[in-house]
């Protein structure tokens, strides 16, 4: 029997080669596309036609718990103050990834009463991402 779900437990982020430590979440690019309105008085029908526009990858936004000693967070600290365009990586237990360039947009730490200090990442993905997929099973 195939395994079609596999658990969450061991994806990592890169920031250039380093990995961003005590991650809770990491978000993906989330790649839209614009819709340009070609509706003409004679559509057939009166529906609405439309082509595709520009692509945008959008942002992926990292959150976990505050270690100021972790060095990924520091370097995502960094990015944000350089404001230099990085290279990341979402890696998946199952062998898949995603890579892209992106600047570090906002860095927040957070706190809550009978909470672990937190922190949230958010990257502006700049460019067209790559997503490399498994070539053959795997999982958990």
């Amino acid at each position: 029997m195939t395994k079609r779900a596999t658990r969450s437990i061991g994806t990592t982020f890169k920031l250039g080669t380093t990995p961003i430590g005590d991650l809770t979440a990491i978000g993906s690019p989330n790649v839209d596309t614009e819709e340009i309105d070609v509706t003409t008085l004679d559509s057939v029908g009166a529906y609405r036609e439309y082509i595709s526009g520009f692509k945008d990858a959008g942002e992926v936004t990292l959150s976990g718990y505050f270690v100021p000693t972790d060095a990924g967070q520091a370097a995502a600290y960094a990015a944000l103050e350089s404001g230099e365009i990085q290279e990341c990586e979402i890696e998946y237990p199952m062998g898949a990834s995603w890579a892209f360039e992106g600047f570090v947009k906002n860095f927040t730490v957070t706190t809550e009463l009978e909470e672990a200090i937190g922190f949230e990442v958010t990257i502006r993905v700049t460019g067209q991402p790559t997503l490399t997929l498994p070539s053959s099973g795997g999982g958990n």
